[in-house]
């Protein structure tokens, strides 16, 4: 009996040292994995492979810096055709939508009855006339006073002018053309009465055309009389040109934008006014200037970042920008030449991350 209390305790003893090598040595192989995916961050403590993006080398060049901004087409002149006094419409003496030269009479108005009171009062003023010659043969000999004489020459004088206030009349029933230009549809007819407020037509002067557009406050000191310009109306892809004639005084405190206005040639008429037009406006010269593709660049708090490949891992770097193209953006602190600016790939890069870089052409 007492050798199988025996037997049985070594079995016991036996079965517990096995069992506390095994938790043993489990502690030990998992404290090992842990180790190992503290070095790496990978399996088997391997480093993160590098990440493959796009990038350029920044290569200074010359850059003809313009701006783009928008405007429209005004008429060279524009007025509304009126009548100066009321009446009935004699004669229309143009075409709807043609073109009419300076002094060109384009309406007249009845004037019968001014031709009439200017009939009566040439009448008087000769007889008025006839009077006062021959006052002054009798004054001459002495047979009337000086007063007399007086009193004739004024009724004479009086007259002459009610007559020319009669003619100054009848010259306001003919509407002229200011200046040369196209006249557009009319809003009467012959036989029509009309009045100082009736619009006839409008009269619009197109050759040259003006152009009129505004730029920022903060291009103003470039801003120059005689510029030459590009612009684009709408509907048409032809590039025309016009040369700057006038710049606003003062900034637009509403906008903070400064006006100005050019004229081009129009001598075919197909600029209209009152067209969408597409203005470029030719700045300074820019030798040596660094130009990024626009994807490159990350909007961050501090402003706008770029990543650059140095050593095989990227780096964030701040930049200040300036005047954007259809591509590119000039840059104007934070990068110099030789910089390879990374442009595919940088949403998933942070800092220090390794990448292999495929140079691809600026």
């Amino acid at each position: 009996m007492k050798t199988r209390y025996i037997v049985y305790t070594l079995l016991i003893l036996l079965f517990g040292a096995f069992v506390a090598y095994r938790i043993k040595a489990n502690s030990e192989k998992a404290g090992a994995g842990g180790r190992g995916g503290a070095r790496g961050g990978a399996p088997g403590g391997a480093a993160a492979p590098p990440v493959p993006v796009n990038g350029i080398v920044v290569q200074p060049k010359n850059f003809s810096n313009s701006l783009s901004v928008t405007g429209s087409l005004e008429a060279n002149e524009q007025i509304e055709i009126r009548a100066e006094v009321a009446g009935v419409i004699k004669a229309l003496n143009f075409q709807e939508g043609s073109n009419v030269r300076r002094g060109q009479v384009l309406l007249k108005i009845n004037d019968i009855e001014l031709q009439a009171q200017l009939s009566q009062a040439l009448t008087r003023e000769k007889l008025a006339s006839e009077t006062e010659y021959r006052a002054g043969l009798l004054l001459k000999k002495e047979a009337i006073s000086k007063e007399e004489y007086d009193i004739a020459l004024a009724d004479k004088r009086a007259l002459q002018a009610a007559t020319q206030l009669i003619r100054a009349q009848i010259s306001r029933t003919v509407v002229v053309a200011p200046f040369s230009g196209r006249i557009g549809l009319r809003s009467v007819s012959v036989g029509g009465y009309i009045t100082p407020a009736t619009v006839v037509a409008s009269l619009i002067s197109m050759d040259p055309i003006k152009v009129i557009f505004s730029v920022p406050e903060k291009y103003a000191q470039q801003m120059r009389n005689g510029s030459e310009i590009q612009f684009t109306a709408a509907g048409s892809d032809k590039q025309q040109s016009a040369r700057v004639y006038a710049i606003n005084p003062g900034i637009n405190a509403t906008s903070r934008t400064l006006q100005i206005a050019a004229r081009a040639s129009n001598p075919a008429g197909d600029l209209l006014p009152g067209s969408f037009a597409k203005v470029i406006l030719p700045l300074a010269t820019i030798s040596d200037a660094i130009l990024i593709p626009s994807e490159a660049i990350i909007p961050v708090e501090q402003g706008k970042k770029v990543f650059v490949s140095r050593n095989g891992k990227a780096e964030e770097v701040i930049i200040e920008t300036s005047t954007r193209t259809e591509k590119e953006v000039l840059v104007t602190s934070g990068l110099q030449a030789g910089d390879t600016v990374l442009t595919t790939g940088i949403m998933a890069l942070k800092r220090d991350s390794p990448v292999r870089v495929k140079i691809t052409a600026n």
